[in-house]
């Protein structure tokens, strides 16, 4: 064990770079027991449950497209990879700032599909890992990070100092929670399944680890990010004349939009920047990068479950097509899917709550 500890350590300052870029804290399959991906499928179900009954009866026509628009931006927000310590990589999430803008409960529902075409599509973050991932980032951090901005900016006045202040904490907070949350799931994996001789069968790092290497570069890298993020665009959006749902007590802000999808789209050409950050999460490694780790195993789960699922654009490339490119594409594809999901769901939700009320 003391082994494994001191291994673990050197892999939270030196990992080994590859060409494989994900986001920070999207689990794959294999780093968490099946047990742990059912318990956690069973946490996030009745979150979902409430957030598709709180939009149906708030949701109209003019602020579906609000949903999916800063559910889009997520997407995008997270295919810039940010440089952290021991050559791993991070990002935003954009989670706080969609709960502020269109709702929290939509937020749930809008990462929550941003998420799952990720892991679809793109094999970012595990198909059986995906309620782990969607409790952390879709529920927990929206959620955590609304609150915290309702109960910091008060009854302050829109485009306030301390409206933005709000928004920034919140956000920092919800990402920061949302990672510690990420840190125990891995970190209990070796306390709870490994085999007679004590070798881990996930993830192979207990909390002591984990934890830490989770909350370390949310705390001073991916946070301040995600709070610097948050503010801006909430400073624009004030500037636009656009009002968030945090503001109105509804679900979906209002204001004009084609500006922001506009916005969206120059964004997404740049995405490629994300592509200087090489390196792979904390977390979330390869066979082959656990093995160049010096670990002397790889977990039997992690060799079984790693890259089961056959996502068609595995690592956001297209075939024949050059990294740069690929990586357009990539984001203007999963824009799309994003956009035409939320559409459809939102659509879907608003007749029922139609024909609910007739």
């Amino acid at each position: 064990m003391v082994n494994l500890y001191r291994k673990g350590v050197l892999a939270v300052f030196i990992v080994k770079h590859s060409s494989k870029e994900y986001g920070t804290m999207h689990i794959p399959d294999g780093y968490i027991s099946p047990a742990t991906a059912g318990i956690m499928y069973g946490a996030a179900a009745p979150f979902w449950f409430i957030a598709a009954k709180k939009v149906r009866k708030s949701l109209s026509g003019r602020t579906i497209p609000v949903v999916a628009l800063f559910a889009s931006f997520s997407f995008v927000l997270m295919m810039f990879n940010i440089p952290m310590p021991g050559g791993t990589t991070g990002h935003a999430v954009g989670g706080t700032l969609l709960a502020i803008a269109a709702g929290p409960w939509a937020a749930v529902i809008g990462i929550s599909v941003v998420l799952a075409i990720q892991a679809l599509f793109f094999g970012d973050g595990g198909v059986m890992a995906f309620g782990a991932n969607s409790f952390n980032m879709a529920i927990i951090l929206p959620l955590v990070g609304y609150y915290v901005y309702r109960t910091v900016s008060g009854s302050s006045s829109p485009q306030s100092a301390r409206r933005l202040f709000a928004a920034a904490a919140g956000s920092w907070i919800a990402i920061v929670t949302a990672a510690l949350l990420t840190g125990i799931e891995l970190g209990i994996q070796p306390l709870l399944f490994h085999s007679a001789d004590g070798t881990p069968l996930y993830c192979p790092y207990g909390p002591g680890i984990a934890i830490p290497s989770m909350a370390v570069g949310h705390m001073f890298i991916a946070g301040p990010a995600e709070a610097i993020v948050t503010g801006l665009v909430l400073a624009y959006l004030f500037k636009t004349g656009f009002v968030p749902a945090a503001d109105q007590e509804q679900s979906g802000g209002t204001g004009r939009l084609h500006l922001l999808w506009a916005g969206l789209g120059l964004v997404a050409l740049l995405t490629p920047i994300g592509l200087l950050a090489s390196g792979t999460a904390w977390g979330e490694w390869g066979v082959t990068e656990l093995q160049e780790l010096g670990l002397g195993f790889v977990p039997d789960g992690i060799n079984r479950l790693a890259g089961w699922w056959p996502a068609p654009l595995p690592d956001y490339g297209f075939p024949r097509m050059g990294a740069v490119v690929g990586y357009i594409l990539s984001t203007i594809a999963g824009v799309g899917a994003v956009a035409a999901m939320l559409w459809a769901l939102g659509k879907t939700l608003l007749a029922k709550g139609r024909r609910s009320e007739a």
